[in-house]
C-alpha cells in the first residue's frame, strides 16, 4: 500500500470516528451545552423568576439566626440542615428544611425580621432541573457515569475534528470562516468546522474543567493527588479512616475537601472539664447555633457563608465560604459541645493540585471575573450548540433513506492498533477507554458479521 492510499484509509477512519462519537454523544453534548448556559446565569435568573423571595428590606441589624430558623420550621415544619447567609442586607437567608414527607424545601427567611418570604423545592426551579440535568441528566450514579461518558467523548470529537478540519492546502481564510456563497450541505460543512475551530479550545477546558466533579474520573483524580501532597491539607490525614467525610455532612462543599475526613464533637469534653473541677457529671449539651456563630465571627467569619448544622452526636458545625474567586474559600468546623474550633482550612492550605482544580471550577462556572466570565464561558455552550445542529442536518441530509449513513470502513485496522489507543484513553478517561473498546468490538465484530446490520449501518 502506498503513502496516499495509507493517508486516506487513515483520513477515511478518522471521519468514521468522528461520527460513531457524534451520533453517540452530541445529543447529550446539546443537553449539557443547553443546561450549562442556564446554570452560567443562575443568580441572574433566580432573581427575575423568584424575586419576592429572594430580596428583602434592607436592614441595619440581623436577628439571632436561631430565630430564623424557628420561624422557617414554624412556616415549614421539618429538620433544619443548613442556612445560608447572604452578603448584601437587601437579601433573604435560605433555610434548608427537610420535612417528614415530601422533597427537601429552600425556606426564605428575612435575616432582619424573620418573616418567611416564602418556600420552593429546588429541583423544581428552572436551575434546578438544569443543574440536575447537567450532573446527573436526573438519573443518580448512572446518569453521572453517562455525563462523564459524553464529555470524554467531546475530547475524542474534536480530536478527529481537528484533524478532518486542517486545511491541507485550502487557505486558512477557508478553513476558519464559513463559505456563505455556498448552498446545501457545502454551506453546513464550512459552517460545522469553522464553528469548532473558534470553539474547540474553549470546549476542551470546559470538559476538562467540569470531569474533576465526574464520579470515576474525580475520585482517581482526587485519590491520585492525595498521596503526592497535591490535595487537601495533610492535617486532615490524621481522622480515623472511617469517619464521615466532608462531602457526606456538607452540602456544597468545595471540591478539595469533598474526601476529607471530618471533625468530630466530643460529647463529653465538657463535663470531664467540669468534673475537674468539682462540677457534675451530665453530659455536654449542644452550645446552639448562635454561639456556632459567635465562634465562627471570633474567627473572622460574619456573613456571606454556608452553616451545616451537625448531623448525629458527634456531628459539628460547619461553615463554608465558597466567593467566586477560590483564594477566598475557608471552610471552619466547629464542636457542638465545647465551641471550640476543630478545623480551620483556607484556600492556602490546599495542594497545588486542589488550587488548580478549584481555580478551574470557577472559571468554569463564569464566576472567577463576573460578566466577562459568564459571556467566555456561554461562547463553547452556543458552539457545541450549533455543531450539534449543523452535524445533525448533514448527517440528515446525506444518509440514504432508511439507513444510518455511516462513513465507510477503510481496510480492517491490526488489533494492536485498536487496543493501543484504547489503552491509552483508558489510562487517561476510563470510561472513553472502556467505551472505545466496546464500540470498535460491536462495530469489527458484531455488526460487521451480522449482513442486515451492516447494511442499516452504511
Amino acid at each position: 500500500m502506498n503513502d496516499a492510499a495509507r493517508q486516506r484509509g487513515f483520513y477515511r477512519s478518522v471521519w468514521r470516528w468522528h461520527f460513531y462519537a457524534g451520533l453517540l454523544v452530541m445529543p447529550f453534548l446539546l443537553v449539557l451545552a443547553l443546561t450549562g448556559a442556564v446554570y452560567l446565569f443562575h443568580d441572574e435568573i433566580e432573581d427575575a423568576l423568584h424575586a419576592p423571595l429572594r430580596f428583602a428590606p434592607q436592614r441595619s441589624a440581623d436577628l439571632p439566626l436561631s430565630r430564623l430558623l424557628d420561624a422557617a420550621c414554624a412556616a415549614y415544619p421539618g429538620e433544619v440542615t443548613r442556612i445560608d447567609l447572604p452578603a448584601d442586607p437587601r437579601r433573604t437567608a435560605q433555610v434548608f428544611v427537610t420535612p417528614a414527607r415530601g422533597e427537601p424545601l429552600r425556606v426564605f427567611v428575612d435575616p432582619g425580621s424573620a418573616r418567611v418570604h416564602g418556600a420552593f423545592v429546588y429541583t423544581r426551579t428552572l436551575v434546578g432541573f438544569a443543574d440536575t440535568m447537567h450532573g446527573s441528566l436526573w438519573l443518580g450514579r448512572f446518569g453521572d457515569a453517562l455525563v462523564e461518558t459524553a464529555a470524554c467523548w467531546a475530547l475524542l470529537l474534536v480530536a478527529t475534528g481537528a484533524y478532518l478540519w486542517w486545511p491541507r492546502g485550502r487557505g486558512w481564510r477557508a478553513a476558519l470562516w464559513p463559505d456563505w456563497r455556498a448552498r446545501g450541505r457545502g454551506f453546513w460543512r464550512s459552517l460545522h468546522a469553522s464553528v469548532g475551530a473558534w470553539t474547540a479550545a474553549l470546549i476542551v477546558f470546559l470538559v476538562l474543567t467540569g470531569l474533576p466533579w465526574a464520579g470515576v474520573w474525580g475520585e482517581l483524580l482526587r485519590a491520585g493527588l492525595q498521596p503526592l501532597g497535591l490535595g487537601y491539607p495533610a492535617e486532615h490525614r490524621h481522622h480515623v479512616a472511617a469517619a464521615p467525610r466532608v462531602g457526606q455532612a456538607v452540602g456544597d462543599a468545595p471540591w478539595t475537601l469533598r474526601d476529607a475526613p471530618l471533625p468530630a464533637s466530643h460529647a463529653h469534653h465538657g463535663a470531664h472539664h467540669g468534673a475537674d473541677h468539682g462540677a457534675g457529671r451530665g453530659a455536654a449539651a449542644d452550645i446552639g447555633i448562635d454561639a456556632a456563630v459567635r465562634t465562627l465571627a471570633a474567627h473572622g467569619l460574619r456573613a456571606d457563608y454556608r452553616l451545616s448544622l451537625p448531623q448525629g452526636a458527634d456531628g459539628v458545625y460547619t461553615a463554608v465560604v465558597y466567593p467566586d474567586r477560590p483564594q477566598g474559600q475557608r471552610t471552619v468546623h466547629v464542636d457542638r459541645y465545647s465551641g471550640a474550633v476543630a478545623g480551620d482550612t483556607g484556600f492556602a492550605d490546599y495542594g497545588l493540585g486542589a488550587k488548580a482544580v478549584e481555580l478551574g471550577v470557577q472559571l468554569h462556572m463564569g464566576r472567577y471575573f463576573g460578566r466577562a466570565n459568564q459571556i467566555l464561558m456561554l461562547l463553547p455552550c452556543l458552539g457545541i450548540v450549533a455543531l450539534s445542529v449543523s452535524g445533525a442536518w448533514m448527517w440528515w441530509k446525506r444518509r440514504p433513506r432508511g439507513r444510518l449513513g455511516a462513513p465507510p470502513a477503510p481496510a480492517p485496522a491490526r488489533l494492536r492498533t485498536v487496543a493501543a489507543i484504547a489503552l491509552a484513553c483508558a489510562l487517561a478517561f476510563p470510561l472513553l477507554g472502556a467505551s472505545l473498546l466496546l464500540v470498535a468490538a460491536l462495530d469489527r465484530w458484531v455488526i460487521a458479521r451480522v449482513p442486515r446490520w451492516a447494511a442499516f449501518l452504511h
